[in-house]
Parts: structure tokens; sequence; C-alpha cells
């Protein structure tokens, strides 16, 4: 997968977002498509081999729609600014989140904003065996590679319905999304061992996201 191309198309469509300029271009940007879907393929076979529990996802399944929605979102631009993909998507919402963008680049994982449905299966899970959670937030080198979880703007300021504010975990209780971004920058994706550096990240955050689907299907 050339990158660098990938890149250099980003920048130049978004100094021309518009219709007409992706026409002029449609051939110039399949081609970076499908090159994006064949690396999306070689991933998908390599997480599939060293998880057990991994829903195959081709690239052309989990690689999402360029253009932005603009029935919901009238004033975004055309085209979004980036190429992304989720993976292992046999809950969409839980899938691995690959982006490749000129402003942002990341790989993410967990539950966004999730209904509320799910979002109670969560916090039913966290009072039942939230100490597992936290071991998995608190191992340093999750830390290293996350940080943490995505700091909610949503959160609760008092405590969700059927829980005590004394409870050991209110703090996890409050969250409305549960989710842990690893930033990327353009030079570590295009070094010859990224798709490497993609599979280490995987892997660490592997215990956080079965954590949270074996919560969510339980």
């Amino acid at each position: 997968m050339d990158f660098n191309s990938l890149f250099q198309f980003l920048q130049e469509l978004q100094d021309n977002n518009h219709k007409e300029w992706m026409d002029t271009h449609r051939k110039r940007y399949q081609q970076i498509r499908n090159s994006f879907i064949l690396w999306l393929d070689e991933l998908d076979t390599k997480l599939a081999a060293i998880d057990p529990d991994y829903y195959p996802t081709p690239g052309k399944k989990g690689i999402n729609r360029i253009n932005n929605n603009l029935l919901f979102h009238p004033n975004k631009p055309v085209y979004k600014d980036h190429f992304a993909a989720g993976l292992d998507q046999k809950s969409k919402q839980g899938d691995f989140y690959i982006q490749i963008g000129i402003n942002e680049c990341e790989l993410a994982g967990g539950y966004w904003k999730p209904d509320n449905k799910i979002l109670n299966s969560i916090r039913e899970a966290i009072d039942y065996n939230g100490e597992e959670l936290v071991k998995i937030l608190n191992k340093k080198s999750f830390k290293t590679i996350f940080g943490g979880l995505i700091p909610d703007e949503n959160m609760l300021k008092t405590t969700p319905k059927g829980y005590t504010a004394d409870h050991e975990h209110i703090n996890l209780l409050r969250h409305r999304t549960f989710a842990v971004i690893h930033p990327l920058t353009k030079k570590e994706i295009l070094q010859d061992d990224f798709m490497d550096k993609v599979i280490l990240v995987y892997k660490e955050m592997l215990p956080f996201r079965r954590y949270l689907n074996q919560a969510v299907t339980v």
C-alpha cells in the first residue's frame, strides 16, 4: 500500500472538495481505495490468525464511505478528509477502528455513545466485576499506548439510575462512552513495519474490547 499516494490524494481532495473534482479523479480514487482494501484484507487475515475470537471482516465490508452524510450534517464538506475502516465487525459499535487522514490518524475501539441497552449492559458488568476493567485500564503498557478512556464530554455529573454515589466504581459508571484511541503519526504510517504496529495496538486493546463485548452479549 502506497500511503504517500493516499495522503497526497486526500490533500488534493480537501483543496477541491466538490463532486466535479472527484468525478474527474474518480479512477485515481478507486485505485487508492482498492489498494487500501487489499491492505485491510491482509491485516484482516493476520488479526484472525492471532485472535481466536476474531470476526473476519474483509476490507470491502469494513471500509467506510468517503462521502459525508449531508442529510444529517448539511454544513460538512462533501467528502471526508480520511480513509477509515472497522474490522472485527461482529458488533459494529465495538469494532477495531482504523482512520488514516490528513488531519487525524488513529486506531480506536470500544463503544462510542452506545444506545441505552448497550450502555446498561456495560454498567451491569462494571457493577458485577468492575475490578477487571480497572485492572485492564491501569496496566502500564495499556496506559502507555492509550492513556485511558476517551474523555467523555457527556459523562454524568450525578449517579446512573440504580446505583449509589458511594459505589466503588462510580467514576466508571458515570461514563456514556467506553472507548480508547491510539493516535498515529504520518511518519509511523509510512514506515515499512506499520502493519506490525497496528497488530501490536490491536493486541494491547484486546482485553478491553473483550470485556466490553462480553458485557453486551452475555
